[in-house]
């Protein structure tokens, strides 16, 4: 049967990932059964094993394809952008854009990291989760630096309480988009948020 058969080989392995990105984003690593994913992806078990590993594996290779197809560009704007106010303001404002608009509402990364602590999430899964959030927080933590050194931060602000803070609210962003929270309604706890800015804006 066809169906057994999954997709011929020479299937295309990015739209693949893309089905498999779409089923852990919305249920998690443990809520994801191989037969979601599979047929998700129009593929065999033994298909999907010999394209990309166990279940674990395939979550690493979803993970690592959200970040560097939806997170990687936020990232390198919120360090390109000059002023250091504008550049987190706008990062925010960007992911808060995709949480809300994504066909999978909220943060793959949140959404993933409400998972840890479980039996059946892999320690290589927990500590790619955690890593992803704890980079996040350090391009924060270095953009915020860069603002201090050129005066758009106050002089005795700490950054890296600052840097949790925006980090710990982006999280929460992900989670109220997940909920059903409307693009604007992020965008007006944002503004909010930003006037915990200690320095000109």
């Amino acid at each position: 049967m066809a169906s057994e058969r999954g997709r011929p080989r020479g299937f295309d392995e990015d739209a693949v990932l893309d089905e498999a990105l779409a089923v852990f984003w919305r249920l998690g690593f443990q809520g994801a059964s191989l037969a979601e994913l599979t047929q998700a992806m129009g593929l065999s078990k033994p298909s999907l094993y010999a394209a990309f590993g166990d279940k674990e594996a395939l979550y690493l290779r979803a993970l690592a394809r959200y970040v560097d197809g939806r997170v990687a560009d936020k990232l390198a704007a919120l360090a390109a952008e000059p002023d250091g106010f504008k550049a987190v303001q706008g990062f925010l404002r960007g992911m808060a854009r995709m949480f809300a608009e994504a066909e999978q509402k909220g943060c793959f990364v949140v959404n993933g990291l409400s998972d840890l602590g479980g039996t059946g999430v892999p320690a290589a899964v927990e500590q790619a989760l955690a890593g992803a959030h704890k980079d996040i927080e350090l391009a924060l933590r270095e953009r915020l630096q860069r603002a201090q050194q050129a005066g758009r931060l106050d002089a005795g602000a700490e950054v890296r309480p600052l840097a949790s803070f925006f980090a710990t609210f982006l999280a929460g962003l992900g989670v109220s988009a997940k909920a059903g929270a409307r693009r604007a309604q992020l965008e007006a706890a944002i503004e909010g948020a930003m006037r915990a800015w200690p320095g000109p804006v």
